[in-house]
């Protein structure tokens, strides 16, 4: 097939950081050929170093969605923009064969937005793919097939601790730096913005959540309603965990608390996404170390794309999927906000949408046995 033609709709970190690297390694199944910024002197440096000439450069992305020679809209925008940007495309583009969506995480801003997301692929008939990488990174996907496997025999509980410190980063040349994630119009800001990530994570791993109890510590800070989110989460299948989120601190110990995974006969530990290595500890003594390569993401999100629009796979992260995702986060604030326990995924039967006998695209690769 020949390659799939991509037109950007934000040329901001997200597209220079995250996902142009993941098209470079695709170049032989990726095209870009039209790039939409509202600011002009965004687009400029893309377009040169792309080879684009200006009828392919807008900073308006509606006139870029008639265009017939597009195969894949990728949205990158602010999170508040996310679900207006995605109607706009699935509308234009609706029941047209070969043409597809990526969206980035999260998908909404609020509860209405996040469930009218869900239901565009269905009442546009456009594919939509949104784009969380914790779903399709290396070592997330290992873990979740270690729990399923029982490599820890059954599971019992987990901690997943997660510290940023926001004012920092807000001084650095990052994410962090955006006036939009400074002063958030979405809810929860980073704790949204950030924490929907490892909610992604847990959720992949564990299944569906039956119920949750949050406690926060209010902060007057724009970023986030709460300088720390302590969640206690009940799943379905009768595992129990601690989530918590600290947004405005740091965890100078090392190694950090990061995530840890008890069953009845070992523990796995993964003490944060880039480490490289998943640590396995056996109650009889016995240790394993597994390696996988971090930042994955992207590039594994991209080609389950691409093989979804070639017939060889279906898309595994749908609005869907991210509508859970991002209400379990929302879910989280109704509860640190009212003091409650508030019932998540109305049925136990939750499976992610991966298609049958989905193998990844990696292997393990045990290092040392003690």
């Amino acid at each position: 097939m020949d390659k799939l033609k991509v037109g950007i709709i934000g040329t901001g970190l997200a597209f220079e950081r995250l996902h142009y690297p993941a098209y470079q390694e695709l170049s032989d199944k990726y095209e870009i050929v039209a790039l939409c910024d509202p600011e002009p002197e965004n687009t400029r440096p893309w377009a040169e170093r792309l080879g684009l000439g200006v009828n392919n450069i807008y900073t308006d992305y509606r006139p870029m969605l008639w265009r017939g020679d597009i195969n894949v809209f990728d949205i990158m925008v602010p999170i508040e923009n996310n679900f207006r940007v995605t109607e706009d495309v699935a509308r234009a583009v609706a029941h047209q064969h070969g043409r597809a969506i990526i969206c980035e995480k999260p998908l909404a801003a609020n509860y209405e937005q996040a469930k009218a997301h869900a239901e565009l692929p269905r009442r546009y008939g456009v594919p939509i793919m949104i784009a969380e990488n914790y779903r399709y990174s290396e070592e997330i996907n290992i873990i979740r097939d270690m729990v399923r496997e029982k490599r820890i025999g059954e599971p019992v509980y987990f901690i997943n601790n997660r510290v940023i410190c926001f004012p920092e980063e807000m001084l650095k040349n990052d994410f962090a730096r955006t006036e939009w994630r400074q002063h958030p119009v979405f809810a929860g800001g980073v704790i949204m913005d950030s924490g929907v990530h490892d909610v992604a994570a847990m959720r992949h791993i564990f299944g569906a959540i039956d119920k949750l109890q949050a406690f926060g510590v209010p902060q007057h800070d724009d970023f986030a309603p709460y300088a720390v989110l302590n969640v206690n989460l009940r799943f379905h299948s009768g595992v129990t965990g601690q989530f918590s989120f600290y947004s405005a601190g740091k965890e100078m110990q090392r190694p950090l608390v990061g995530l840890r995974i008890f069953g009845t006969s070992g523990m796995i530990y993964l003490e944060e996404s880039d480490c490289g290595t998943i640590n396995v500890s056996y109650n009889d003594g016995r240790s394993e170390q597994v390696r996988y390569r971090p930042q994955r993401g992207y590039y594994n999100e991209l080609l389950n794309l691409y093989n979804a629009l070639t017939g060889r796979e279906i898309i595994s992260v749908t609005p869907e999927m991210e509508y859970g995702d991002v209400k379990t986060i929302l879910d989280m604030l109704r509860s640190a906000k009212n003091g409650s326990i508030v019932e998540v995924d109305s049925t136990s039967s939750y499976i992610p949408a991966y298609r049958p006998n989905y193998q990844p695209q990696f292997e393990y690769h045990p290092v040392t046995w003690h």
